[in-house]
């Protein structure tokens, strides 16, 4: 009974042991927390990568290795960049980033992970500095997003066989250095200024020439109007005058009555005063009229 009851506290303790080497990552038993994810590793070679939980490993053949399989920042310190028209800038930058696949990471880096950081800061930087190098100053400030998103897809390209999955790749501060800004300012506004003169004189080309097309169409609409009504003039005069000529052939008689009524209309008023002979034919058919 007693030594039933000591190999099984001897089991006990073996099995603490073997569960506390695991937390240490000394086989056989190789314990794998959240956020971890582990390597094992027969003769150099990768034989199992582990998932949260327990897994074994061969004691003093087998070596284990432990990765963050997490999101990691790594930011760095501010570069001297030069852009496109020639300015200077300070930009610092940080990259996020993971172990995406252990096996291949652990190929290109078997160092861990200090090596695979300043081989993304090689590597970005480089990237940062040939797409700002690309671009203006101005362009710099006003398109960072389209700019920052092909950095980070370079990025991304450039690891993606070595085991790196690169989830963005950030601008910090994008700063002139000291002593810049005014020399900078002063080139902003003389270059501001000339685009507004240029503005101006296009707008103001542009105004006259609006205004010249302008003009000649209305000119055109108004000989075209003028046009038309002398055409409707002369076809309401030969209409009145095939009037008055089937009213002559009619009645001559009424016919002449009336054109003389119509005379007396635009000739008589009462501030008209007429020194003419009575007997005039001109009034021939007033003869008669007030004599009653």
């Amino acid at each position: 009974m007693r030594r039933g009851l000591l190999f099984v506290l001897l089991g006990a303790g073996l099995a603490l042991l073997a569960v506390a080497g695991g937390n240490l990552g000394i086989p056989p038993v190789v314990i794998t927390r959240e956020g971890e994810q582990k390597l094992i590793l027969l003769y150099g070679q990768v034989r199992n990568v582990t998932q949260p939980g327990i897994s074994l490993a061969i004691p003093f053949v087998e070596e284990v290795r432990t990765y963050d399989s997490r999101w990691l920042y790594n930011s760095t310190a501010a570069l001297p960049i030069q852009t496109k028209d020639g300015e200077q800038l300070l930009i610092d930058y940080y990259t996020v980033w993971r172990v995406g696949s252990p096996r291949d990471f652990v190929r290109e880096f078997p160092g861990g992970m200090e090596p695979a950081e300043q081989q993304i800061d090689r590597v970005v930087g480089d990237g940062v500095r040939k797409l700002i190098g690309r671009h203006t100053l101005g362009e710099v400030l006003t398109e960072r997003a389209p700019i920052i998103a092909a950095i980070t897809e370079n990025a991304r390209k450039a690891f993606a066989p070595v085991g790196i999955e690169v989830a963005d790749v950030r601008i910090n501060r994008t700063e002139l250095p000291s002593g810049a800004e005014e020399s900078v300012y002063a080139r902003m506004k003389t270059e501001r200024e000339r685009l507004a003169k240029k503005n101006r004189a296009e707008g103001e080309e542009r105004a006259r020439r609006i205004r010249a097309e302008a003009d000649r169409e209305a000119r055109v609409i108004v000989a075209s109007a003028r046009r038309e009504s002398e055409i409707a003039r002369g076809q309401g005069d030969a209409e009145a005058a095939r009037i008055y000529a089937e009213a002559y052939t009619v009645d001559p008689d009424f016919y002449a009555f009336t054109r003389s009524l119509e005379a007396y209309r635009k000739t008589i008023d009462g501030r008209t005063t007429l020194v003419i002979s009575p007997d005039t034919e001109f009034f021939k058919y007033l003869e008669g009229q007030g004599r009653e």
